[in-house]
């Protein structure tokens, strides 16, 4: 009864980091949005993308999750090196950093270098309920 109780306190502990973001989610794809009180850059991002991004493919496929850099920066697990600055967009997939965005230069910059970040994600299989016809 004890081994049951023990596993099922460490099942909660995991599923509390998880929804605290603490953990990135394995076989996923995020963008992670480093950001600090005050950064003005941070708040143009917020204006000129963050309304929208759910809404766009990228979105879909990496959703964003904001994390509050302190002071020192960040080594969240899964990084390739310690992020220091904000804003920086970090992607994970399965994980761990596979690219990085460090500052804001606009919406038209920030999407081009994401576009070529996302380039390598694997795609979702979207089917359709029939059958496609080869003639």
């Amino acid at each position: 009864m004890g081994l049951i109780r023990s596993r099922a306190w460490a099942l909660l502990a995991l599923l509390a980091l998880l929804c605290a973001g603490l953990v990135p989610v394995a076989g996923a794809a995020e963008l992670v949005m480093f950001t600090r009180d005050g950064c003005p850059w941070c708040a143009r991002f917020e204006r000129e993308v963050a309304p929208a991004y759910h809404l766009t493919e990228e979105g879909r496929l990496a959703p964003l999750r904001r994390v509050e850099l302190r002071p020192g920066g960040s080594t969240l697990s899964g990084l390739a090196a310690p992020v220091i600055a904000a804003p920086t967009f970090v992607l994970f997939e399965d994980g761990r950093e596979t690219g990085r965005i460090t500052g804001y230069q606009g919406d038209n910059a920030f999407w081009g270098l994401l576009g070529k970040m996302l380039a390598d994600v694997p795609q979702p299989i979207h089917r359709s309920g029939t059958a496609a016809r080869l003639d």
